[in-house]
């Protein structure tokens, strides 16, 4: 039991430094937009790089914040009926969800891995001013994914066990 909360608490500082990161490159974003709309306009000497890395850097701050904010239940969700419901259906509801969500996550990580190995056995880069090699660029997917995928598991297990209890939602 002692190392599956030192595994738990250990999964939460990852998450959380991931947050932490999705955090830092939001602000990235928002002064190099800032930067370059100064540079652009007032200057008349663009920053050609802008828009590609923060076109980038969305997808990392995506992929590294969602299994974050799932653990937080930050999610969006349509609870018009779902409060209707008593807890154990709920806790039902919760569960059916986290393994569509495990599910859809293992299909991300099975074609993300193999789309970024394919990449980086051809080499392949992308056709902007910078050239990135693309495997750098979407290797964040199956790993942001994977992470989805343990949260989805947890929620769920957590989920599983209230049902069971019949009891309500902590």
């Amino acid at each position: 039991m002692k190392q599956t909360v030192q595994v738990g608490k250990t999964f939460d500082h990852v998450l959380n430094t991931c947050a932490g990161i999705a955090i830092a490159i939001v602000y990235f974003m928002m002064f190099a937009v800032c930067a370059e709309i100064v540079f652009r306009y007032f200057l008349h000497m663009p920053i050609r790089w802008v828009v590609e890395i923060t076109s980038i850097l969305l997808l990392y701050m995506t992929f590294l914040a969602t299994a974050w904010l799932l653990r937080e239940e930050g999610h969006v969700t349509i609870d018009l009926l779902f409060v209707r419901f008593t807890p154990r259906v709920q806790n039902l509801f919760s569960i059916i969800v986290s393994i569509i969500g495990a599910a859809l996550s293992v299909v991300m990580i099975w074609y993300g891995t193999d789309i970024t190995i394919d990449f980086i056995q051809r080499g392949v880069l992308t056709p902007t001013i910078l050239e990135l090699p693309r495997a750098a660029i979407i290797i964040v997917i199956p790993i942001g994914s994977l992470l989805l995928l343990l949260q989805c598991l947890r929620r769920g297990w957590d989920h599983l066990k209230l049902w069971k209890a019949g009891g309500e939602s902590a």
